[in-house]
């Protein structure tokens, strides 16, 4: 096994490829070791905290438990790499290759990850509170119980990801690709998904309270049983959504095209219904005492009826 002087001592003579070697628990925090070759190489445990990383090969590496807090890893090639556990706390990823890489539990709270290629890597239960993923590639990762509180998604492909359990509070979510996404029991308050495309979604039960949804794609989404309480879902569309048992009192849904949408026994009491078809909907069981006609949403126009009225008020003739 070479030990880290003779790395190093070889590193800087100009040799770059090290695959394979291991070099578990050493000590090289702040080491300069931009487009280094380390495909295959065992680095868990190793200190590479504040390290210089970029353009660096680490295909395959184990890198688990590591400390890689500040390291520079911007463009470098880690997929396929093993990083469970690992400390990458503000570290910088941007651009980096992280295809179908093994992050579970991993710290990577304030990193930067923008542009970066995480498809089908696994994410499960790691920290990425308020880092920054905007144009991240995520399709096909898994997200589940991972804490993404504050983090920037924006334009992010988060195609096919499993986020089941996840909490997106706070998170700016909008112009996402969130198509097919397993969003189950996931927290998104306050969350921006504003502009994202989730079309065919699994939202069910999913806490949308106060969530900025206008101009998303919302259509043949799962939203049975959901919370969009007070949600701004103006301009957005809903085209065969189910919207079974959902609780949209107070929502915006001024202008939403929902044609073939299910809201059987749904909750619409305070809704803004400003400029919205009233045909081609399931609404048996509705619970709806009032709505909001006014253009702006400001209760100028306000529409009480009685269980008869609302359903008629939701069964117009086609015009």
């Amino acid at each position: 096994q070479m030990t880290v002087e003779e790395f190093l001592t070889q590193y800087a003579t100009g040799e770059r490829n090290f695959a394979g070697i291991n070099l578990s628990e050493a000590n090289l925090s702040g080491a300069n070791l931009s487009g280094v070759n380390f495909k295959a190489a065992n680095l868990s445990i190793a200190n590479l905290s504040g390290a210089n990383l970029s353009g660096a090969n680490l295909s395959s590496a184990k890198l688990n438990v590591a400390k890689l807090s500040g390291a520079n890893l911007s463009g470098a090639n880690l997929n396929g790499a093993i990083l469970n556990v690992a400390n990458l706390v503000r570290a910088d990823l941007g651009g980096a290759f992280l295809m179908k890489a093994a992050l579970i539990r991993a710290e990577l709270i304030r990193a930067e990850l923008s542009d970066a290629n995480l498809s089908g890597a696994n994410l499960s239960g790691a920290d990425l509170v308020e880092a920054r993923l905007r144009m991240a590639n995520l399709s096909e990762a898994n997200l589940s119980e991972a804490n993404l509180k504050g983090a920037l998604l924006t334009g992010a492909n988060l195609e096919g990801a499993n986020l089941h359990g996840a909490d997106l509070s706070l998170a700016d979510l909008s112009g996402a690709d969130l198509r097919n996404t397993e969003l189950r029991q996931v927290s998104l308050g306050l969350a921006n998904l504003s502009g994202a495309d989730l079309s065919g979604a699994n939202l069910r039960w999913a806490d949308l309270s106060g969530v900025n949804l206008s101009w998303a794609d919302l259509s043949e989404a799962k939203l049975s049983g959901a919370n969009l309480s007070a949600a701004d879902l103006s301009y957005a569309n809903l085209l065969n959504t189910s919207l079974v048992h959902a609780d949209l009192s107070g929502a915006n849904l001024s202008r939403v095209d929902w044609i073939g949408a299910d809201l059987t026994g749904a909750n619409l009491t305070g809704a803004k219904l400003y400029a919205v078809s009233r045909f081609g909907l399931k609404t048996e069981g509705i619970i709806c005492e009032w709505v909001d006609l006014s253009q702006k949403g400001d209760r100028t126009l306000i529409y009480r009826f009685s269980e008869e009225e609302a359903k008629k008020f939701f069964h117009q003739t086609l015009p």
